[in-house]
């Protein structure tokens, strides 16, 4: 095998179209992620953001009437009602009546007034029901339909209740805030986020805005003041900040934007690999030498998926570390990202970029003509792709991006999605409908079903 292999490696690296090809995959992954087209105004630290008690960075904006509550205590209220505004839809210039899903009204007990600090809140939500929340990454929800709230602290234990008559309790949860200090503050708040619509073909985003009527607020404990019925508007969120159209900035994807083109070059590669030598009758040569012809594919596979896994690490490398540099330099703010998380992208697209070229490979021997090979890796890996992010409607691009082997591109996602946090989760907002691994998985499926088949096929024919 080893000797197949150092004669495959030898064909490879001595056709030059092969080589160059091989660097242009390279290359236009590397010049688009340092393409300086996108600016943004994140300069001087004007997003300096800040961060929760998990070190997560975080929107903390609310409007907020309290007061401070010393040791343990209670807070009940009546919301009894909740209206809002949202951005104009798609195609129209007027706001609108209305509540977006995750417009929030209800209580809460925080740790200071510092934006990231640990808080525990109970709220009525636009079309969630109740919620009780904390630590900004963390959600449970309530039971049934209710307009009374209350919020209990007991040492660093803080539990939530909900009633729909006021007199019939509820226990919704307890959470547990590590180190709360003994002085708190605690009161109403009412928060509204980004709310973002899709249609068809556009989508648009704006802020939203919530008013909350309390009414019959009562406390127990020690409190530093008496808390008022009254009525607050707010505009914001309390929670993980997520990128795309709802959020701030980009991800760490957008660096490798230019991975689709780099595929074109990999699916090129793999076929033409062997198709060339069905069309020169080489084949019947390389046959002769090695009669065991599983070895052969298994050798043509592994020198064209190699090679391409290196050139792909390379240039993602470069891309990911540099074009997020760039991004930054021109302003915009770009989503920090675990190292776990910016190897996965860099060594994934590696991966998929190697997957791809085998696929390129099996799909020559089975057809084992230069263009229709071309177009059916094409049209298979990179077309699906580009449909979903330009012009299929977002239900029909998640489809696609779920059955086809485009489904592996979910392998670059660095952006975290929150089910409670309002966003655009579509794929050309940088989210995926399938994990990271398991689109990739979907891809693997795809490119073993094709080395199976071409296995058996260039056994059976003759070269």
């Amino acid at each position: 095998m080893m000797r197949q292999l150092r004669a495959e490696w030898t064909k490879f690296r001595t056709v030059r179209g092969w080589v160059t090809g091989m660097a242009l995959a390279g290359g236009f992954i590397i010049a688009f992620g340092l393409f300086p087209g996108m600016q943004g105004t994140c300069t001087d630290n004007k997003c300096k953001l800040p961060t929760g008690p998990q070190g997560h960075l975080v929107t903390d904006r609310f409007e907020f009437a309290g007061q401070t509550l010393d040791g343990d205590g209670s807070l009940t209220v009546n919301v009894t009602s909740m209206t809002g505004e949202l951005p104009p839809g798609p195609n129209a210039e007027q706001p609108r009546q209305g509540l977006t899903p995750w417009a929030k009204a209800g209580l809460i007990i925080k740790d200071g007034t510092k934006a990231g600090s640990p808080y525990a809140a109970i709220m009525l939500t636009g079309s969630h029901g109740v919620r009780l929340q904390h630590n900004y990454l963390y959600d449970q929800a309530g039971a049934g339909a209710a307009s009374w709230l209350r919020l209990t602290r007991a040492g660093d234990a803080i539990t939530g209740e909900q009633s729909a008559d006021g007199t019939h309790w509820t226990k919704v949860g307890t959470v547990v805030l590590k180190g709360l200090p003994t002085k708190v503050q605690a009161g109403l708040f009412a928060t509204s986020p980004q709310h973002s619509e899709a249609s068809a073909l556009l989508s648009s985003s704006g802020p939203s805005s919530v008013t909350a009527t309390f009414r019959q607020v009562s406390q127990q404990g020690s409190w530093s003041g008496q808390l008022e019925e009254t009525e607050l508007t707010g505009s914001g969120d309390i929670g993980p900040l997520v990128s795309g159209s709802s959020g701030l900035g980009v991800s760490v994807t957008q660096a490798l934007a230019g991975t689709f083109l780099g595929l074109v070059f990999a699916i090129v590669i793999g076929t033409t690999y062997v198709t060339s030598e069905y069309r020169r009758g080489l084949m019947r040569t390389t046959f002769s030498a090695t009669p065991r012809r599983g070895r052969v594919l298994a050798a043509k596979a592994i020198v064209a998926g190699g090679a391409t896994f290196v050139t792909g690490l390379v240039a993602a490398t470069v891309a990911v570390v540099f074009g997020q540099k760039m991004l930054r330099d021109n302003g915009v703010f770009v989503h920090p990202v675990t190292t776990a998380t910016e190897v996965r992208v860099i060594v994934g697209t590696a991966a998929l970029l190697a997957l791809c070229t085998v696929f390129g490979v099996a799909i020559g021997v089975l057809l084992r003509r230069s263009a229709l090979a071309v177009t059916i890796g094409v049209t298979g890996i990179v077309l699906p792709y580009i449909l979903a992010m330009s012009v299929l409607p977002d239900g029909a691009g998640r489809w696609l991006l779920s059955i086809s082997p485009a489904a592996a591109f979910a392998i670059q996602q660095s952006a975290v999605e929150y089910a409670h946090v309002a966003n655009n989760y579509i794929p050309t907002e940088g989210f995926f409908p399938l994990s990271p691994w398991l689109g990739f998985a979907v891809l693997a499926a795809w490119t073993a079903v094709a080395v199976g088949l071409a296995a058996v096929v260039i056994s059976r024919r003759d070269a």
